[in-house]
């Protein structure tokens, strides 16, 4: 994995953890976009809903890298996409390298946390 990519990812997750307690990993930070990108505030969610946030969190992720299209909210405000192309086969690592990335990228796209910069706390 990039040595650069898992310093900053680390940052980030220092800062979020500073905002919402100690022990977030991957799976959790996916699930806070998802609710970011679902825009409906504080609601409890029933464990298929955790699911679909994540995938939801996924699609905002990869759609900049051309795997999905945006295609409009439904009824309940949840956002659809649409897969453009299947992601190519990738082993675990190659995987979190790039879920992680595309983390820094959304954080940095939607100027919650600058995450260029490690020190930048």
């Amino acid at each position: 994995m990039d040595f650069e990519i898992e310093i900053r990812f680390q940052a980030l997750v220092k800062k979020l953890e500073g905002l919402f307690g100690e022990g977030l990993d991957t799976q959790t930070i996916l699930f806070l976009i998802g609710v970011q990108e679902l825009e409906l505030g504080y609601k409890k969610f029933k464990k298929h809903e955790k699911t679909d946030l994540m995938h939801v969190a996924i699609c905002t992720l990869l759609e900049p890298h051309g795997y999905y299209t945006f295609i409009g909210r439904d009824e309940e405000n949840w956002p659809h996409f649409e897969l453009n192309k299947n992601l190519p086969a990738l082993n675990e690592r190659e995987q979190q390298h790039l879920i992680k990335e595309a983390i820094l990228d959304y954080f940095e796209v939607n100027q919650i946390f600058e995450t260029n910069s490690p020190e930048a706390e």
